[in-house]
């Protein structure tokens, strides 16, 4: 997305064009995406999908051998308002424990719903060594995930991350203490000091070694460096040899939809985004704990924070620009799902769907205290709460779609009531 944004400030010339238009890998995405996807709330505006893609096929198999299938390591979703005035673009970590809704494996096989870490979506859809069917299962858990409308999809490799650092003689950066990372084959001492190649794809991967070791921590980085990158190149990319070079590398390492690979589709995004001021091109991380709050055996994963995930992935839908400070004072004191306690009660008549239900919930981390009949039959579902409990009733409506809350004098203390109705649009 870089070189989208580099193409609209240089623009793109005849000699340019028949180089590098070539290069670019076109994927067969749209076709394998499947039934049941969001609804486009917002005509004009644009979510794109970008992949960071650590695969170890070819020139990235010096980064690690054992690895069967193919990898992703970064993943976010840029939102390009329809008014192109603005743009933010949302970082969904690595080790987000989402649903994973059953995806074509590229192999002939079909894997089965279940949750687990949000990349292995990419390595699911990889099975069969396809990028399309990779990106088309990606694509189909970030939907199901956030409620999006992804409409194109884009991903780059380590090379070609390498490649565009390279171009533009390298990015500073300023670590407060020293970094030594073996698996990202990083040595760097503390303080400022410019990086390009090896060091430079290494101070975006490293984890371990850095701070609290977390992927959090690491996307922070990446956020940063990119916008170093993105700075350094609209200010010296002023030479057609320069502007060769870092758009060769660029493009020799990303693949695409159909629908946007080449130079001409990629130009015409450009011209669309180039004037979005650098202030309102916003780098956010969703919302999200350590799912440890949840699950305490699970010490490796976060899960997204709820109001707060749903509210920006809902602001996103509308084309409504993100306010990052009120997100971030938002979440700043999470109501974990473990903390909110729900009884759920059958108001169908249908037998089995209270229980149902709460086997959804616990799934998704929440306590449930018991299940029942509604002693009435029930319209709409429904969450009833005490005075008081408003804030835990919001974390359990924000994972069910089109589901509100009321407030209950009756209300039995701390603990909420579910009532399903006919209605019911499962926990998500």
């Amino acid at each position: 997305m870089l070189a989208v944004l580099v193409l609209g400030a240089a623009g793109v010339g005849a000699w340019i064009y028949g180089e590098l238009d070539g290069n670019i890998h076109a994927a067969d995405v749209d076709n394998r995406i499947g039934g049941e996807r969001p609804r486009n709330m917002s005509p004009g505006s644009k979510n794109i999908l970008v992949v960071g893609s650590d695969s170890r096929a070819g020139g990235n198999a010096a980064y690690g051998k054992g690895l069967e299938t193919m990898q992703s390591d970064t993943l976010m979703v840029l939102h390009l308002a329809a008014d192109r005035e603005w743009a933010t673009a949302v970082s969904l970590p690595r080790d987000s424990w989402v649903r994973i809704p059953a995806c074509d494996r590229g192999d002939g096989t079909r894997s089965e719903p279940h949750s687990f870490k949000i990349n292995a979506s990419f390595a699911i859809g990889g099975t069969g060594g396809d990028v399309g069917t990779a990106a088309a299962c990606t694509i189909r858990t970030v939907e199901q995930n956030t409620g999006l409308r992804i409409d194109h999809f884009v991903s780059v490799d380590f090379q070609g991350f390498k490649g565009m650092v390279n171009a533009l003689g390298g990015i500073e950066v300023c670590p407060e203490a020293a970094i030594r990372d073996e698996k990202a084959r990083l040595d760097l001492e503390a303080g400022c000091q410019t990086v390009r190649d090896e060091d430079a794809l290494g101070y975006v991967r490293t984890r371990y070694s850095v701070g609290d070791g977390s992927d959090i921590g690491r996307i922070g980085r990446q956020q940063e460096f990119m916008k170093a990158l993105a700075a350094k190149a609209r200010q010296t990319l002023t030479s057609p040899a320069d502007l060769y070079g870092f758009l060769d590398s660029a493009t020799r390492s990303i693949t695409t939809d159909r629908a946007l690979a080449g130079i001409k589709p990629l130009s015409a995004l450009a011209a669309e985004v180039k004037g979005i001021p650098a202030d309102r091109l916003t780098f956010l991380t969703v919302p999200n704990y350590a799912r440890e709050a949840d699950v305490p055996s699970d010490r490796a994963n976060v899960v997204w924070q709820y109001p707060q995930a749903a509210d920006l992935f809902d602001a996103m839908a509308e084309d409504r620009e993100p306010d990052r400070k009120a997100l971030e004072a938002a979440a700043a004191d999470p109501v974990h799902a473990r903390s909110v306690r729900v009884r759920v009660l059958n108001g169908t008549g249908v037998a089995g769907r209270a229980a149902q239900a709460a086997e959804e919930l616990r799934d998704l981390g929440y306590t449930v205290v018991g299940t029942g009949n509604a002693p009435d039959p029930a319209d709409r579902t429904a969450v009833l709460h005490a005075p008081g409990m408003a804030d835990h009733a919001r974390v359990l409506t924000s994972r069910l779609d089109g589901v509100t809350a009321h407030p209950d004098e009756r209300g039995a203390g701390q603990v909420l009531t579910l009532v399903i109705g006919p209605d019911y649009p499962g926990a998500a």
